[in-house]
């Protein structure tokens, strides 16, 4: 973990220090082992262990994620898997190119392309053309082994909602600086939503795709297109490195919520 992004460390840190409970930094902070009396607890990255492991796995897929909130009815933005072609027993025998050109053939306004797993808008490809398409497909191919594909949609705003058990301790707009992408390491900045009618509706639609993915700590990201909400993605690793630069006794209130769970 680099030396300027410790804010999760610290406020585990601090959480510790207040409840009196044992704690051990290790792998330069990846690793965080906890013991109250008998018992250990961990968190590793930025996952402090409410989780399941399947819903962390399918908030880590951005096209099982899409899956499950379409069949819970609860509107997102599609995306579609496609493996590497290195995992040739399990693509289909017509291969991943031509469904990928297929599919970019329905949506003429563009793609976005991007690794199937993976945060922080790494190796995010906006695609108008087939050529620009093979290049996203290659980068991403060479170090993942599955993309995903959403149609490109005009996002009128994106806000992050903090889901700590159907509570939503931290809710924020991403604003767009220069670019087309609302990630804060991409140079959006975060703006909290006042209480009032648009922030309940946020968390509304935010909670159910929580609720039907199964997962109790998570990062769900929404959006607004032609005035309607849509579920983009869900994080089951809350990262807010960037967040706690701008509001850092935010971060760490939702940080100690969250712990608080673990502990009860």
């Amino acid at each position: 973990m680099p030396e300027d992004a410790r804010i999760f460390v610290d406020a585990v840190k601090r959480y510790c220090a207040r409840h009196k409970i044992a704690i051990e930094v290790r792998s330069q902070g990846w690793l965080i082992v906890m013991q109250r009396g008998s018992r250990q607890y961990f968190t590793l990255g930025y996952d402090v262990g409410l989780n399941s492991a399947i819903a962390h796995r399918i908030a880590n897929d951005k096209a099982a994620t899409a899956d499950v909130l379409t069949l819970a009815g609860i509107a997102c933005v599609p995306h579609t898997v496609f493996l590497n072609p290195k995992l040739s027993a399990h693509v289909p025998p017509s291969g991943s190119w031509q469904a990928m050109l297929d599919l970019f053939g329905q949506h003429p306004e563009g793609i976005v392309v991007k690794p199937n797993e993976g945060t922080a808008g790494k190796s995010v490809f906006l695609v108008s053309t087939s050529p620009e398409l093979e290049r996203a497909a290659a980068e991403i191919f060479s170090s993942h082994l599955t993309l995903a594909i959403s149609p490109y949609v005009e996002i009128e705003d994106e806000v992050r909602v903090v889901v700590i058990d159907q509570l939503a301790p931290v809710v924020y707009s991403k604003q767009r600086v220069l670019n087309w992408r609302h990630n804060l390491d991409a140079g959006a900045r975060p703006v909290l939503l006042e209480p009032g009618e648009a922030r309940e509706a946020y968390v509304a639609i935010a909670v159910k795709a929580a609720k039907a993915v199964g997962i109790r700590f998570a990062s769900v990201d929404v959006i607004r297109v032609g005035g309607a909400l849509k579920i983009l993605e869900i994080n089951s690793g809350v990262m807010m490195e960037a967040l706690g630069k701008f509001y850092p006794d935010l971060v760490d209130a939702a940080y100690s919520a969250a712990l608080d769970r673990v502990f009860a």
